[in-house]
């Protein structure tokens, strides 16, 4: 006689409507968990931690029995330190790619064109015809060429830019058209840099990438170039930054920073020809559902026996 299976159960962050977007899977039990304070249960084999501040809580994991802890960004700096030895850790990629990519389109979009000076216009009644550079026929750089960079490039093929692609490693790939592209690997940074007018950063937060964009890259760049940061804000020197902001040499888009979050003081705030938006890229509509098929794909995988998607540590 067969015995039935045991239910797997799934811990999700509470006030995030992750619960209600999964449904109801039969044989699965979901447990309400913030990583504060005591588990529910000595084991969960499917444990998602909250989307914002998730990293300082994983030591919770210590003596819980898991099999899978399901990341809700697609980054996961920092996270290797503060997840317990032997748990395996499935990061978001499929969630935010989209977003991102929106965002970072959007950011270079409004600074090309001066959008939120004609908003602060606006604000003062005022009508101020001026001129602004357009994102066609302009070289844009793309530094990083993961999901995100390719769903970043996709969506600039419409702007008649003239993109080029670098990476890590150089090597051909195939773009989400299935076209085969160049990509120039990061050796390269500095020429690449010196021929843009845009660059776009999509690179993930790592050794090799960490202070990336120092005071010599950012002085490669060309006068007038916009630089925009959709990647993780320690790719970017601050202080070198704020310094080629201040002299009115380069112009920015940020939506991450470090600090972050940015402090009202920082001197970030006070620099001419900057966009701020705060780390918003993948938190948009498309999260929520996208998020909530992947768990549910994860749950597929488990009860499959096969591999999770998306492993990234302890696989």
């Amino acid at each position: 006689m067969a015995h039935p299976q045991a239910p797997l159960i799934v811990s999700l962050p509470s006030g995030e409507g992750l619960e209600e977007a999964v449904g109801g899977i039969a044989d699965v039990e979901f447990v309400a968990w913030d990583l504060e304070g005591p588990p529910p249960r000595e084991r969960i084999d499917v444990v998602v931690p909250p989307y914002w501040g998730g990293a300082r809580r994983l030591a919770e994991l210590a003596g819980v029995e898991t099999r899978l802890v399901q990341w809700q960004s697609i980054g996961y700096d920092g996270v290797a330190e503060a997840l317990p030895s032997g748990v395996q850790l499935a990061n978001a990629a499929t969630v935010h790619e989209t977003s991102t990519a929106e965002l970072a389109l959007a950011l270079a979009l409004a600074a090309q064109r001066g959008i939120p000076g004609f908003v602060r216009d606006g604000d003062q009644r005022r009508w101020q015809l001026r001129s602004f550079p357009s994102l066609a026929d302009r070289r844009v750089l793309l530094v990083g060429y993961g999901g995100v960079g390719k769903a970043i490039e996709a969506r600039l093929t419409g702007f008649e830019a003239r993109l080029t692609r670098l990476a890590r490693t150089a090597r051909t790939d195939r773009n989400l058209a299935g076209e085969e592209v160049e990509i120039r690997g990061l050796d390269r940074l500095h020429a690449a840099l010196a021929e843009a007018e845009v660059a776009i950063l999509a690179v993930p937060l790592t050794d090799d990438t960490r202070g990336l964009m120092d005071a010599a890259a950012l002085a490669a760049l060309p006068d007038g170039a916009l630089l925009v940061n959709v990647a993780r804000g320690p790719v970017v020197d601050t202080d070198a930054l704020v310094s080629e902001l201040n002299a009115g040499r380069l112009r920015a888009a940020l939506d991450v920073t470090e600090p972050e979050p940015l402090p009202a003081g920082h001197p970030l705030w006070n620099c001419p020809n900057l966009l701020i938006t705060p780390h918003v890229g993948g938190d948009s509509s498309a999260m929520l559902p996208r998020m909530a098929a992947l768990i549910r794909r994860q749950i597929g995988h488990l009860r499959a026996g096969e591999a999770p998607e998306n492993l990234v540590l302890g696989g």
